[in-house]
């Protein structure tokens, strides 16, 4: 099955939008379960919801489940430990006194991954798309900086504190995880590749849901019975977060990690959508030119 060379730009719209509702469903639930339980949610409640897609994917194609070898098992595992572990650090950046520094170094991902896809996957990168990520970083840095009052300045005096090298820990562990994703859908060679993404999304979210639920058995073990009491908030939260992982296990079966990932910060874009709408909150005029730097980013990396 070859696919659309274009069908990858609405699955990854689709995704970011799904990611977007996701969070905000996630921040709804943060108050009650905590960060922890509300991140466990977006992997335990949405296991059932990726085992569904895998059926639904296995009925319409007629294909058999394909048959693992080590190196995918050893790609996705990877992936899916690479993105527990880039969470657990941005946890730990948002838990920090300064953790606007490190969050914005973590959103240095699109540029971190191009390199990544180059290094290991032989991705290839083109003038036209190093120009379009560093645009659309440019605009996530301006969107939400560090400090607002100097925005590039902070980044270029500050990379040396704990707290970025965090942020740059957690970003290139983001980027590891796209990439080990996107190896593991390659490494199924003639397996179709909407068939590729979700059985590989299906195992790593079963691995995601035992590592995160084991670590939250040893450090808090009083917030697992509370996550279990909220499920009926908690399905939003996985249902979409399954249906955003699948859209990236997709998007990156067809396509670079580098161009998936740089189009995937259009997130922040229906973010500011949301924010603006249900949250009453208004956009300043560097955050305006940030979304507009950001659009010209998203739109050269998908015309490249």
């Amino acid at each position: 099955m070859i696919p659309d060379p274009y069908l990858w730009i609405p699955i990854t719209l689709f995704a970011a939008l799904a990611q977007t509702i996701r969070n905000a469903a996630q921040r709804q639930l943060t108050s009650s379960l905590g960060t922890l339980g509300a991140t466990w949610v977006r992997f335990l409640y949405g296991l059932p919801f990726a085992l569904a897609w895998l059926a639904v994917v296995l009925v319409v194609t007629g294909a058999a489940l394909p048959t693992p070898d080590l190196r995918f098992l050893l790609c996705v595992s990877a992936g899916a430990l690479a993105q527990v572990l880039a969470t657990a650090l941005l946890l730990r950046v948002m838990a920090a006194s300064n953790f606007a520094l490190g969050v914005a170094y973590s959103k240095t991902e699109a540029m971190q991954v191009a390199v990544f896809g180059l290094l290991f996957l032989g991705d290839p990168i083109t003038s036209w798309m190093v120009v379009a990520i560093m645009i659309g970083t440019v605009g996530v840095l301006l969107i939400s900086p560090s400090d607002p009052e100097r925005p590039f300045a902070a980044l270029v005096t500050n990379w040396t504190q704990p707290i970025a090298l965090l942020g740059l820990a957690s970003g290139a562990l983001f980027g590891l995880a796209a990439v080990g994703y996107r190896a593991s859908a390659l490494a199924l060679g003639d397996t179709p590749f909407v068939l590729a993404a979700a059985f590989g999304l299906v195992i790593a979210q079963s691995l995601q849901t035992v590592v995160m639920g084991a670590w939250m058995l040893y450090q808090q073990p009083e917030a697992i019975r509370p996550v279990f009491r909220a499920w009926r908030g908690s399905l939003l939260a996985g249902g979409m977060g399954a249906a955003a992982s699948a859209g990236w296990f997709t998007a990156m079966a067809i396509e670079s990690v580098a161009r998936v990932r740089t189009l995937a910060l259009a997130e922040l874009l229906f973010a500011g959508l949301i924010s603006l709408r249900y949250f009453d909150e208004r956009l300043t005029p560097r955050e305006l030119l940030g979304i507009a730097l950001l659009g010209t980013g998203l739109i050269a990396v998908t015309l490249g």
